[in-house]
């Protein structure tokens, strides 16, 4: 049996598979537990095999190419609009198949082991960060309900300890709970500053990273993370990768009339917040005459608001990431606006 292209829709335990031939018909339905994945594909000859870029389909990816097949992996939100109506795990197979079918259909690269090791590592300190935030918060939350008041950020949360230990007129059980608090906060502290260490070792290590750490706005972190995550042979251009991370309007057009709106925040989250975080530092800053203010940026500000500009800017500095990656080239800083 010959087949064009065989779709799988993963689960933890059994995976359906919809395979089609030349024509497009279907000739093979069925369902296969996860251990005879390997067994069925390895006696078929090389095809086609999309799947969803869901969690585990990088493996399976990695997997079913070792056996010498094509493997395509393809954006879960361009699968949804082909399922048809009473969903379930064969509509599902048919659908990534039938998405797949389009010649104009993204598909998401492989990654390797490698890429994926790394990228745990950024984002458990993500997550580190999240809990860090969540912890302060609920301190702060918790200290005001006894009258105690502390100024917000991290660097306060030691005052604010010693000032709630110290205060009497608070249960003693209260004074637990916060000390309590304090030691978790502080063993997050001790994770992020460890995780730290290890990216700014990577940091100093790659010379992609830091060559986008010459790019105003764009921090060690920000530059590994980018160097580690980010491939330039994946995006045509600058404007692709900008509209990737989620940079561009969303766009709403009909009969001849552009409507633009809000940004579409599609791609990865993390990088897109690294850099509006980072053109949001250069902004604070600008002034006319300093290294890092543009004239294209304070004439943006003379027109537009602070947060907008913010955006605009996180949007050009990712077009200078792409071309520095994609060409190697060092960041030539413009000329400072007087």
């Amino acid at each position: 049996m010959e087949f064009k292209r065989i779709a799988i829709d993963t689960s933890k335990h059994v995976f359906t598979v919809h395979g089609v031939d030349q024509q497009e018909h279907p000739i093979l339905r069925r369902e296969l537990r996860r251990a005879q994945i390997q067994a069925f594909f390895g006696k078929l000859a090389p095809t086609e095999v999309v799947l969803e870029a869901c969690c585990g389909s990088h493996h399976w990816g990695r997997a079913l190419s070792r056996l010498g097949h094509r493997v395509r992996l393809i954006p879960p939100q361009y699968v949804k609009p082909f399922v048809k109506r009473a969903k379930n795990d064969r509509k599902d197979a048919e659908a990534i198949s039938e998405a797949a079918a389009r010649p104009s259909m993204r598909s998401v690269p492989v990654k390797t082991v490698e890429q994926q090791a790394e990228t745990m590592l950024v984002k458990h300190r993500e997550m580190l960060v999240t809990q860090q935030t969540q912890a302060i918060n609920a301190l702060r939350g918790h200290a005001a309900e006894f009258g105690v008041i502390a100024a917000q950020g991290s660097q306060n949360v030691g005052a604010l300890l010693t000032v709630l230990a110290a205060d009497t007129a608070i249960p003693a059980a209260a004074r637990a709970m916060f000390s309590h608090m304090g030691q978790h906060i502080a063993e997050l502290n001790a994770k992020l500053e460890t995780l730290d260490r290890q990216l700014m070792e990577r940091h100093r290590a790659n010379p992609v990273s830091r060559l986008l750490a010459e790019i105003p706005g764009v921090g060690p972190i920000t530059a590994i993370t980018m160097a580690m995550i980010v491939d330039p042979n994946n995006f045509e251009s600058g404007r692709h990768f900008a509209a990737w991370l989620g940079l561009t309007p969303r766009e709403h057009s009909t009969g001849g009339k552009q409507r633009l709106g809000k940004i579409i925040k599609a791609g990865n989250e993390r990088l897109r917040q690294l850099l509006v975080v980072g053109a949001t530092a250069v902004i604070r800053y600008a002034r006319p005459g300093s290294r890092s203010a543009s004239g294209w940026l304070l004439q943006l500000l003379e027109r537009k608001p602070r947060k907008l500009a913010a955006v605009a800017l996180a949007n050009k500095m990712a077009r200078i990431i792409w071309a520095m990656m994609a060409r190697g080239e060092a960041y030539r800083r413009q000329p400072t606006a007087a």
